[in-house]
C-alpha cells in the first residue's frame, strides 16, 4: 500500500465524517473516519429520518444477521423525530456493556467506513481516542468488517492497539484494560469482545489495517515501537497548535496572559530521533499551508495531516450555518482558537474557538444544566463496597462529589460530548425545550481557513484543500 501524502485528520464527532473522507480517498490520499461516538451519530441520524437513505443503505450490508434489524427497531423514526422532540439515549459505555451498546457500536463503525469506502479503490482510515477506552474493542472489530486501511490513535499512550488488531483479524477475543480509580493495584479491570460470540459463533478473518499512533514526542514514539504489543506502522507527529486535545506542555503548568498553557522548546518534537526509529511518520499542527508540506517532506516525513483546513470545508459534519460563521470570521480577521487548559474534563488542554452563543461564551457556559447523559469521558472509579462507577467532572458538581470526586475538578469544566455533538447537527433538545449549545474545538489554523475560498466563493470544498496543498509539490499531482 503507498504512503499518503496527505492524512485528512479524524476530527469531533461526526465532522470528519464518512462524505469527507470518501472524497480525500477519492482523491488519492488518506480520508479519516472519526470514530468518537459515532455510535451516538447512527443513532440520532436514524431519529432524524434516514433522509437520504445512507444509513439504512450501509446497515443492510452489515454482514451478522439480525444485529441491522434490531439496531432500525430501536432508533429508526419514518418521517423523523419532531424538531422538539429529544433524541432517545443510547446505552452508556461500561466495564460489562449489554448486548445494544455492543451491536450499535459495531454496526455504527462498520456503517461509516463502509459508506466511506464505497465506490472507489482509495484508502479509508479511523480514528479513535486512547481516552475513550471502553467501546474501543467493538469499534475497531466494526471497521474492520467494513475493511478499514488505517487505524489511527492518539491522546494517551496505545501501546495495547497493535495486539488488539492482531486478534481481531484473527478472530480471537481481545481484552482491553481498564484504569479504575480508586483500585489497588493487584485489581485488575478488563472490556473483552469476542468476534466468534458477536457473529453466532464464528468469527471471519479479516484484514489487519495498518496502525498509525499520534504522538507528540520521540520518547513516546521509542516506546510504543518497542513495547506495544504488536506492530506499529508508523507515527502521526502533532504540535500543540492542532485541534482537540492537545499533550500538555512538559515541566510546569505555565499559562499566558490571556490563560492558556505555555509551550517551550522541550515540546518541540525531535524529527532526528523520530527518522532513527526507521517508520514512516506525518507532521501535524499548523501544517495546512501549501509551503509546510514540501518543508516536512525535506525533514523525512512520508507527508502531513491536516484536520483544521478540511473542518470547514462544504463535505464536513460541522453545522453550515456555524462554518459560515467561522469563514466570515476568518476573513475579517477576528477568528481565533483558545487553548483552554480546563474545558476537558481530561485534563488534557482542549482547544475552543470563540463564537458568540457558544460554550466558549460564559453567559451561554453559565446557562447551561450540567448533564452528563452521553458518558464518552466519564472515569471508572471503584466505590466503598467493591463496584466500579463511573463519573465526570463536567457533569454536575454535587453529583460529582456524591461519587467521590472533588469539587476542584470540576471547575471550568464544559461539556465536550454534548457540545461537539451539537457542532455536527445532532444537539440534544432538554425537558425544558432548551437545546445543547455547540461547542467549537478547531487548531490555530481557524485564522486563515478563508485562504481557500475560490474567488467570488463563500466556502469551498475539500479538493480546494487537497489542490492548494498537493500543487507545492508538482510531482505528487
Amino acid at each position: 500500500m503507498a504512503l499518503p501524502t496527505i492524512i485528512q485528520g479524524g476530527m469531533g464527532i461526526a465532522v470528519s465524517g464518512w462524505k469527507l473522507a470518501q472524497v480525500v480517498a477519492r482523491a488519492g490520499q488518506l480520508g479519516v473516519v472519526s470514530g468518537t461516538a459515532v455510535s451516538l451519530v447512527l443513532a440520532r441520524r436514524l431519529q432524524e429520518g434516514d433522509p437520504d437513505g445512507r444509513m439504512r443503505h450501509a446497515l443492510a450490508h452489515f454482514p451478522v444477521p439480525g444485529v441491522a434489524t434490531r439496531v432500525l427497531d430501536r432508533y429508526f423514526v419514518p418521517g423523523g423525530k419532531p424538531e422538539d422532540a429529544p433524541y432517545r439515549a443510547v446505552p452508556m459505555a461500561t466495564l460489562r456493556p449489554n448486548p445494544a451498546f455492543v451491536e450499535l457500536t459495531v454496526a455504527a463503525n462498520f456503517v461509516e467506513v463502509f459508506l466511506a469506502k464505497e465506490g472507489h479503490p482509495g484508502v479509508v482510515g479511523i480514528n479513535l481516542l486512547e481516552k475513550i477506552r471502553l467501546p474501543t474493542v467493538p469499534a475497531l472489530f466494526g471497521a474492520m468488517l467494513a475493511g478499514v486501511d488505517y487505524v489511527l490513535m492518539g491522546a494517551g499512550i496505545p501501546r495495547a492497539i497493535p495486539g488488539v488488531l492482531d486478534r481481531l483479524a484473527k478472530g480471537e477475543p481481545a481484552d482491553l484494560k481498564i484504569d479504575v480509580e480508586g483500585a489497588p493495584v493487584e485489581e485488575e479491570h478488563v472490556v473483552s469482545f469476542d468476534p466468534a460470540a458477536f457473529c453466532g459463533g464464528h468469527a471471519p478473518a479479516l484484514r489487519r489495517p495498518v496502525f498509525l499512533a499520534i504522538v507528540s514526542s520521540a520518547v513516546l514514539a521509542s516506546t510504543l515501537a518497542r513495547k506495544a504489543s504488536g506492530r506499529v506502522d508508523g507515527f502521526v507527529i502533532e504540535g500543540d497548535t492542532a485541534g482537540g486535545h492537545n499533550a500538555p506542555p512538559r515541566g510546569p503548568l505555565t499559562l499566558d496572559a490571556l490563560g492558556q498553557p505555555v509551550y517551550g522548546p522541550r515540546d518541540v518534537p525531535e524529527l532526528e530521533k523520530f527518522r532513527a526509529l526507521g517508520l514512516p511518520f506525518w507532521l501535524a499542527g499548523s501544517y495546512g499551508r501549501p509551503e509546510r508540506l514540501p518543508a516536512a517532506l525535506a525533514q523525512g516525513a512520508a507527508g502531513i495531516q491536516v484536520g483544521t483546513a478540511f473542518a470547514f470545508c462544504e463535505e464536513s459534519g460541522i453545522r453550515s450555518d456555524v462554518k459560515r460563521r467561522v469563514i466570515a470570521a476568518s476573513r475579517a480577521g477576528t477568528a481565533r482558537a483558545f487553548t483552554d487548559p480546563s474545558a476537558s474534563p481530561t485534563g488534557f488542554p482542549f482547544k475552543v474557538v470563540g463564537l458568540a452563543d457558544t460554550l466558549s461564551e460564559p453567559e451561554t457556559y453559565a446557562a447551561r444544566d450540567r448533564v452528563c447523559d452521553i458518558g464518552l469521558l466519564q472515569r471508572p472509579y471503584r466505590r466503598d463496597d467493591g463496584s466500579v462507577g463511573y463519573r465526570c467532572p463536567s457533569e454536575d458538581p454535587g453529583t460529582f462529589v456524591a461519587k467521590g470526586g472533588s469539587l476542584e475538578e470540576t471547575v471550568g469544566r464544559k461539556c465536550i460530548c454534548n457540545g461537539l455533538a451539537a457542532t455536527a447537527g445532532f444537539a440534544q433538545v432538554r425537558p425544558d425545550g432548551r437545546v445543547e449549545p455547540v461547542l467549537l474545538t478547531s487548531g490555530d489554523d481557524v485564522a486563515d481557513v478563508a485562504r481557500f475560498l475560490p474567488p467570488g466563493r463563500d466556502t469551498y470544498t475539500a479538493t480546494d484543500v487537497l489542490a492548494r496543498l498537493l500543487a507545492a509539490i508538482p510531482a505528487a499531482g
